[in-house]
């Protein structure tokens, strides 16, 4: 049975490689989140080291939840899901993939990795293998890490898995942000479910992050952008006894 959903897209600020400090942060836009009614709190593509390639050895995780307590607990205390950017370590290379640490409120933690590499990824990280869904309220939320979102066919089998919703966790820069978003809102057009973007702002791994936190409905229209850099949630909820969706951006000091 499917209940009304909340969904957070945090635009925090993070610092290279500074693990410890931008868990602070990420803890601030949680309770934030926790506080307007969010149910799940998406972060942007390695939002706990900031997209920096040449770190991403250094800094994997391994993909265990003893790794995370501080996100987790945060996740329990503030009863929401969390998913949080990270490189963790790939037992079968040498190279840690692009993934994503994701927190719930009974205290589990489980882990998704990017399974589409940008031309230059390879060089640091390997790719994932399997594709990754959320059960929230009884709604089915298709994980995609940035360049997922560009191989038409993750977002294909999202939709073979009967996909309630597509979230996107991302590092968009400025300058390619129009092609992307074209990207995105076509595939909420044709597979017919919104998709909701979460993107960095802070100026990192050497690109200018784009920000504008983007939420687009079925028929690909963009309903609610951030259309800022500066920190923020944009959120989207939808009632599955009404039928209707509403949309808020918060403005967050941190």
């Amino acid at each position: 049975m499917k209940e009304d959903i909340t969904i957070s897209l945090a635009q925090v600020p993070v610092v290279k490689g500074d693990v410890q400090a931008n868990i602070k942060k990420h803890i601030v836009m949680i309770e934030y989140s926790a506080l307007n009614n969010a149910d799940i709190v998406v972060f942007p593509e390695l939002s706990l080291t900031g997209y920096e390639l040449e770190l991403a050895q250094k800094l994997a995780s391994q993909p265990n939840p003893s790794h995370f307590e501080l996100l987790s607990k945060a996740a329990v205390d503030n009863q929401i899901t969390v998913v949080a950017g990270c490189p963790l370590v790939n037992e079968n290379s040498d190279k840690p993939t692009i993934g994503a640490v994701i927190c719930f409120p009974n205290g589990a933690s489980e882990f998704y990795s990017k399974q589409n590499l940008h031309q230059g990824e390879d060089e640091y990280c390997s790719n994932g293998t399997r594709d990754y869904f959320i059960n929230v309220n009884g709604y089915n939320l298709a994980l995609a890490i940035c360049a997922d979102f560009v191989n038409p066919e993750h977002a294909k089998r999202a939709s073979l898995q009967s996909a309630d919703i597509y979230l996107v966790s991302a590092l968009i820069s400025r300058s390619g942000f129009d092609t992307d978003a074209k990207i995105l809102s076509n595939i909420a057009a044709e597979h017919n479910f919104p998709v909701l973007l979460s993107n960095h702002i802070s100026i990192t791994g050497g690109w200018e992050s784009g920000g504008s936190n983007t939420i687009w409905d079925e028929a690909g229209q963009p309903i609610l952008t951030s259309d800022t850099t500066s920190p923020c949630l944009v959120l989207y909820s939808f009632s599955g006894i009404q039928n209707e969706s509403k949309t808020a951006k918060v403005d967050v000091s941190i």
